[in-house]
């Protein structure tokens, strides 16, 4: 019988040669969650009936011949940052704790309509604002590869339930690299599909010109099979695009091949040096060696405007936030605290806000304020949006060059929790590589390369793609992917540690 250690792929085709059934695939997974997940955290909800309700529904289906595609009865998880109906929403925040949505996201509604069982909400930094997971309300998700480390954020707590064998399958959102990140402490794959690519209504807005939702999984396949079921055009999203998107799964079975003849690799020359850990880097390079090896042209290409991208995100980002935000005033929903006496409005929100945010909250709420605030606004956040041209057509330049552009997905493998709590200019830095694709919108993908010589903890490859090229990710990625895995014998996450003591 399929377990949880196998890939999705090989759940569907379980399910489909009948050897499997949905119920038992959910059952499994909800066995595992209860083993484990008192240890990682990373679920903030699990709906238990529903998952099985939705399952059971899948097996009849599939009785009657009625699928509804390939990932039809394969569970999956949910990012808590998008709207779930009769579920709670809460984005990792008391200001949202015990929100019910009367609608699904999108998204949501497009994993139910392919028939993939719902298994719960992920947890996830407060308002998605973090690298590390750690600014949860609700406490940090811990690093499957080692439960005294972070799992990357915002993201992580998708990122870690895929890492654990907890689902097969995730959705996550990247603003600034949340899926990326996460993926690449993790040993998972993350996928920042093109800006307007996946629909964003339902998904509760942290800046509405960075974020995307996207696939988080195990292997390069995964998720592609679950981005055809995401992507397409909503009319429901302003920023949603019209556009007609080849195969992502064709994509990726034909880069399984491993060959990478007539594929030109550009690795981006300003992401190395002072910061970066040495382990992470060698790593990087033997994968370019890899793909040389396997028939690609590899040129160093220049990004000059990159080195600023983090200083504009972080004034862009904060303005947007703040703006937000600003609907969270204890009169429409979510909580509300009312001091003593006969407060006013004013006193109410502002006593909400002080108990609902947490500290990263309030810091980018301050900040994005003074950005938009009168005589600041041209000297800050308007030299930002410049800065963002700037990267955007330095993007355009490289990509006349090479069909993708490659780095290491973040400077460093997963760090202690706690680590970096009190300085949020470190925080910030483990963005450095995944910012630049969030200002221009194109699509990223992040892919398991080894293991750090230091600590023996896991890190990415991130490939880069012109806006509406998401398949180059696929090919590139599902190539690296199998040309590892020969090296290694297997899948890197067959190499992390007994979690818990539980049987891997």
């Amino acid at each position: 019988m399929t377990g949880v250690h196998a890939t999705a792929a090989a759940m569907a085709e379980a399910l489909a040669d009948g050897s499997v059934t949905s119920v038992a695939l959910t059952e499994a997974h909800l066995e595992r969650i209860s083993t484990v997940d008192g240890d990682v955290h990373a679920f903030l909800q699990v709906d238990t009936e529903g998952a099985l309700a939705q399952a059971a529904e899948s097996d009849a289906r599939r009785e009657r011949g009625e699928v509804r595609g390939l990932l039809d009865g394969v569970p999956i998880a949910v990012k808590d940052v998008l709207t779930t109906k009769g579920l709670p929403t809460t984005c990792g925040s008391k200001i949202l704790e015990g929100w019910v949505p009367p609608y699904d996201a999108t998204v949501v509604r497009r994993l139910r309509e392919a028939g993939l069982p719902i298994l719960g909400k992920t947890n996830m930094d407060e308002f998605a604002m973090g690298s590390s997971t750690e600014h949860s309300a609700y406490g940090p998700t811990r690093n499957p590869w080692d439960l005294d480390r972070i799992p990357g954020g915002s993201g992580g707590g998708s990122a870690a339930a895929v890492a654990a064998f907890e689902a097969p399958l995730a959705i996550g959102t990247d603003t600034g690299g949340s899926i990326r990140q996460p993926g690449a402490v993790t040993g998972t794959v993350g996928v920042k599909p093109t800006y307007g690519g996946v629909s964003r209504y339902g998904l509760v807005a942290l800046a509405n010109s960075l974020d995307q939702a996207g696939p988080v999984t195990r292997t390069v396949l995964d998720a592609a099979l679950l981005h055809e079921v995401v992507a397409g055009h909503d009319p429901l999203d302003s920023t949603s695009i019209d556009h007609a998107w080849p195969s992502f799964t064709d994509a990726a079975r034909a880069g399984a091949a491993g060959d990478m003849s007539g594929v030109r690799v550009g690795v981006i020359t300003e992401m190395s040096g002072d910061g970066w850990q040495p382990g992470v880097l060698a790593r990087f390079r033997e994968s370019v060696d890899l793909l040389v090896q396997a028939g690609a042209e590899v040129v160093e290409v220049s990004c000059p405007s990159f080195v600023h991208a983090m200083a504009a995100y972080y004034l862009i980002l904060p303005a947007e936030a703040s703006s937000n935000l600003a609907k969270f005033d204890a009169m429409r929903y979510g909580l509300r605290v009312v001091p003593e006496g006969d407060p006013s409005a004013e006193e109410v929100m502002r006593a909400t806000r002080d108990a609902g945010f947490g500290d990263e909250v309030k810091r980018r709420i301050i900040l994005g304020t003074y950005a938009l605030s009168s005589g600041y606004y041209d000297a800050y956040y308007g030299q930002a949006q410049k800065v963002r041209t700037l990267i955007s057509r330095d993007f355009a330049a490289a990509f006349e060059r090479v069909d993708v552009l490659v780095s290491p997905t973040a400077p460093t493998t997963a760090f202690r929790l706690g680590e970096k709590l009190d300085d949020p200019i470190a925080m910030y830095l483990n963005d450095l590589a995944t910012i630049p694709a969030n200002l221009s919108g194109v699509p990223g993908i992040s892919v398991p390369n080894g293991l750090a010589d230091e600590d023996g903890l896991p890190s990415g490859f991130q490939v880069l793609a012109p806006a509406l090229a998401d398949e180059r990710l696929y090919r590139v990625g599902a190539a690296l992917e199998t040309l590892h895995e020969k090296a290694w014998g297997g899948p890197l996450l067959d190499r992390a540690p007994a979690l818990t003591g539980a049987d891997r």
